[in-house]
């Protein structure tokens, strides 16, 4: 009886050391037969017409080769896909990378679920300086990269060369200060009374873009770049200059209040109601597409004081995950290269407006025949390829700035409703500091 049970024990262990060989084969073989792809799940925040090209660039991507399949899902707004990413961090159910607007950069440092991709910089020896440093400077910290830059865009001032000519305005040569603004939309205004002369989103972006304009760093200590910030880094010269600008063309009854929607500003551009607006450049395409007018694209105006130093880069970047598999993670590596290839960037550049984050794509002729037949899309470059590198323009880095934009928002509108701007700048500045000392408090600082 002994015997026939170790014989049995025998039977078993070995059928089941064969099924467990023959499973193994026929795994590796399936994947070597029909190659499966490694899947790639990719989080991202893009709507219109950057959906549109961007499925198109992931299709590229995935026919090109048959080892890596990425699967692009739209997760609504940057806020609402980083609530979403917050809920399922460190767990199977986030994504392989997800794009991240360049204010979340310290959330997502901060979050300890990511995967800094310096490392795979440094495996691959991965030139980062070919890109644009302009871009690349914002995505730095302490000489280390945690993420791709992707998606890039600046601001701008778009303005109705029409209305220019009908004012007796120089249509081709655009206000360059706050001064020469308010001039010109007085002359709009009363060439036209039915047209006002400019509007300002009340947009923390946007004050923020107007600052560094200055040279005025949004936080101290380097706008967080060197340490921890404690307080607001701007002057109070630097931050009513904003404010003033703004209120002078509401006395005048130039200025056009949209508040916080954009996308009424546009569509007032668009219907002739105002001359003159700050948006950023991925807009410019559609933009100049759809005007019924010759549209004109300059350069962010500055105080006739101050020297123009430039501006920040805006959008968003791509993070890695951490916790995933390395044979997913080295493919989203794959595709966030080939992502920054020139003729890649050239179709993303000519189909979106955001800035080319390799500048070899502008040697393109895709980009080329664009800029042919749109020259105003080639300002938008000239004024971040112009852009002096400082503190000020690489932008500011801390995990309050979504509040921080929204408190600025609230105290631009207090001002397009006229109300005092010495009042609203000392209550901005107080909140602002507050929620700075706030962030630290919970981070234990």
């Amino acid at each position: 009886m002994k015997k026939m049970m170790l014989l049995v024990t025998i039977g078993i262990l070995l059928l089941l050391s064969a099924c467990s060989s023959g499973s193994n084969t026929s795994q590796a073989s399936t994947k070597d037969t029909t190659g499966e792809k490694q899947v790639v799940t990719f989080w991202h925040s893009m709507s219109g017409a950057g959906q549109e090209t961007l499925d198109s660039i992931v299709d590229d991507f995935n026919n090109s080769q048959d080892k890596i399949q990425v699967k692009a899902e739209f997760q609504g707004t940057y806020d609402e896909a980083l609530t979403k990413f917050n809920a399922v961090a460190g767990t199977d159910s986030s994504p392989t990378m997800m794009q991240t607007f360049e204010i979340g950069t310290k959330s997502m440092i901060n979050s300890g679920n990511i995967l800094p991709i310096q490392q795979f910089v440094d495996k691959d020896q991965y030139d980062m300086s070919s890109l644009e440093e302009n871009i690349t400077k914002y995505y730095s910290l302490d000489g280390k990269f945690y993420s791709m830059p992707f998606n890039s865009s600046t601001p701008v001032m778009y303005y109705n060369k029409d209305a220019f000519k009908a004012a007796g305005l120089n249509a081709d040569q655009a206000p360059a200060t706050y001064e020469e603004v308010e001039k010109a939309a007085k002359a709009i205004t009363e060439s036209n009374p039915k047209m006002k002369g400019f509007a300002l989103q009340a947009y923390g972006w946007l004050w923020e873009q107007l600052l560094a304009n200055q040279g005025a760093l949004l936080l101290n200590k380097d706008n967080g770049r060197t340490g921890t910030p404690t307080s607001i880094g701007w002057s109070e010269e630097e931050g009513k200059s904003i404010f003033n600008w703004v209120k002078n063309m509401v006395d005048d009854g130039t200025f056009a209040n949209y508040g916080t929607n954009g996308d009424n500003m546009v569509a007032g551009f668009l219907a002739g109601d105002v001359s003159m607006f700050l948006q950023s450049s991925a807009s410019a395409r559609d933009i100049i597409d759809n005007a019924p007018f010759e549209v004109g694209i300059a350069f962010l105006p500055h105080p006739e004081n101050k020297e123009r130093q430039g501006v920040v880069i805006g959008g968003a970047s791509l993070w890695m995950m951490e916790g995933k598999p390395e044979a997913e993670s080295q493919a989203a590596w794959e595709f966030m290269k080939y992502l920054q290839k020139p003729e890649v960037q050239a179709k993303w550049h000519v189909g979106t407006g955001y800035f080319a984050i390799n500048p070899a794509a502008y040697e393109e002729k895709l980009v080329k025949d664009a800029w042919a037949e749109k020259p105003q899309l080639k300002v938008t470059v000239d004024q971040l390829q112009s852009t002096k590198p400082s503190y000020a323009t690489q932008g500011a880095l801390m995990d309050m700035l979504p509040e921080g934009r929204k408190i600025i928002e609230s105290a631009l509108e207090t001002v397009y409703n006229g109300e005092n701007v010495d009042s609203t700048y000392k209550t901005t500045v107080q909140q602002f500091n507050d929620a700075i000392q706030q962030a630290n408090k919970a981070r234990g600082n």
